[in-house]
């Protein structure tokens, strides 16, 4: 796997072929071995009463470990800080991805991966390459290439792209890669029937994880948008911010993980 985002037309070729084979882009970047500032540890959450889009519901619960928002159109955003165990963090974070994705099992269906698969790094020596189809327009020339396709929008030039998911955002460049300004320099982008998947993971030992699915084909009766940012010191406590919302384009991702960087810093 590459050590930063590649962003020359092997790039497209590669996400071309994904396009003509699984009518979906996959994309994959590695992670540097660079590390971030330091984390705070803490006992207890802090729970403004707003924040952005977000409305506290009620006081603190469970000895301030839990604190529950309300959001535009019946958003739902919880604050957790929980313990770490000593086998790290993931089994604790794919619970959290478990039980958000629960009822989505049509929209995971449609992306074709099951929870936790990785996606493969796509790679090719083409010097250009295009396609288009139903939904789709692929274009690379040198070293600047776009994709279209319903609910994604990739933008390349030389070693820096930006990648547009509904209302989510994935930047990179030849330092690494991040999602929507937070540093995080390991992205993983599974796109396909107006659905997507973007998974990131910064280096270093402390928990920097987010998580997000979206559906811009979801009806009003189901969730368009479910994710989790999680983040703490190495050892713990991490706090986690999940989220539920019925629209991809509102900004409680974003006020989510302003209440995770104010418990435990960026």
């Amino acid at each position: 796997m590459r050590s930063r985002l590649s962003l020359m037309p092997a790039l497209l070729a590669g996400l071309v072929s994904a396009c003509d084979q699984d009518d979906g882009v996959k994309l994959v970047t590695g992670a540097s071995t660079a590390s971030q500032g330091a984390l705070r540890v803490i006992d207890a959450l802090q729970c403004p009463d707003t924040q952005g889009s977000l409305t506290r519901r009620g006081t603190a619960r469970d000895g301030g470990s839990v604190c529950v928002y309300g959001g535009p159109r019946g958003a739902e955003v919880t604050l957790h800080l929980v313990s770490v165990p000593s086998e790290g963090p993931d089994a604790l974070l794919r619970d959290f991805e478990q039980r958000l994705t629960r009822g989505m099992e049509p929209t995971r269906a449609r992306l074709g991966q099951a929870v936790g698969d990785a996606t493969a790094s796509p790679d090719a020596t083409s010097d250009g390459a295009a396609a288009s189809g139903p939904g789709l327009d692929a274009q690379a020339d040198e070293d600047q290439a776009t994709v279209r396709m319903p609910g994604v929008s990739i933008d390349a030039k030389g070693d820096s792209a930006r990648v547009r998911i509904g209302g989510f955002e994935v930047r990179a460049d030849d330092g690494g890669a991040s999602v929507n300004g937070s540093g995080a320099e390991a992205v993983s982008v599974n796109a396909r029937d107006d659905a997507a998947e973007v998974r990131t993971r910064a280096p270093g030992l402390a928990t920097r994880v987010t998580y997000l699915l979206t559906d811009g084909a979801a009806t009003d009766q189901t969730w368009s948008l479910v994710g989790y940012e999680a983040r703490g010191p190495q050892g713990g406590p991490i706090v986690v911010a999940t989220v539920r919302s019925k629209t991809t384009g509102d900004q409680v991702f974003e006020d989510a993980k302003v209440l995770v960087s104010l418990n435990v810093g960026d």
